[in-house]
């Protein structure tokens, strides 16, 4: 097979050392997807990138600190965000409006190929590598769940969800949406209704049910 020609744009982004950082992310995305964390080599890396092996080492020591900065750069980058949002609510604003919110925006932010190349490697193979296990719960996992509780525990103080436990209410929230975008991403397997949006409807209407108070 030919190679491709390479365009004006791309050597000259190769020769610039700023977007070298972002060159070797989207290289890594690619190789990680398609041969994993575990089988990726640096050398393919590399060369999709259009970098000398040593400029990776630039940047990123070894693999894992490749991962870490795709986790960053995508996901604990969103939560970031999200928290930093969280100034910002008002007493206008009520638990259920800012859980859908989230919902809505996490749900559409699971949907992506990059957050869905990163669920894969986390549920496939990074039990082979402690140290990044622990990066994950705690950047990742932790964070996620405490902004979740955050949100009930403002509802339950506001009267608008029943008394339970926040950070149990947290990780089946978390549950619901990362089980439904595994399955949409195996519609083969996992047949769900409707459109992303419907879905979406579903797991809210399903969720906050869960929450509010009992009717007497």
């Amino acid at each position: 097979m030919t190679d491709q020609p390479v365009s004006t744009e791309t050597l000259a982004r190769r020769r610039d050392p700023e977007a070298r950082p972002q060159q070797i992310l989207d290289a890594a995305f690619h190789e990680f997807g398609e041969r994993g964390l575990a089988g990726a080599r640096l050398d393919d890396i590399a060369k999709r990138a259009g970098v000398a092996k040593g400029t990776i080492y630039l940047y990123f020591p070894n693999k894992e600190a490749l991962f870490r900065e795709m986790v960053r750069s995508t996901i604990v980058d969103a939560i970031s965000s999200a928290e930093a949002r969280r100034d910002g609510w008002g007493p206008e604003d009520t638990a259920e409006s800012l859980l859908r919110q989230l919902g809505a925006g996490w749900w559409a932010f699971l949907r992506t190929e990059r957050v869905h190349t990163l669920n894969r490697l986390v549920m496939a193979e990074l039990r082979q590598f402690p140290d990044l296990v622990t990066f994950y719960a705690d950047e990742v996992i932790a964070r996620g769940r405490r902004l979740v509780a955050a949100i009930i525990e403002r509802g339950i103080a506001r009267g608008e969800f029943r008394p339970l436990d926040a950070m149990a209410a947290a990780r089946m929230y978390s549950a619901i949406w990362m089980s439904h975008a595994n399955w949409a991403a195996m519609p083969d397997l996992h047949a769900a209704p409707g459109s992303d949006e419907h879905v979406l409807h579903e797991m809210l209407d399903f969720y906050l049910s869960a929450l509010r108070p009992t009717a007497p």
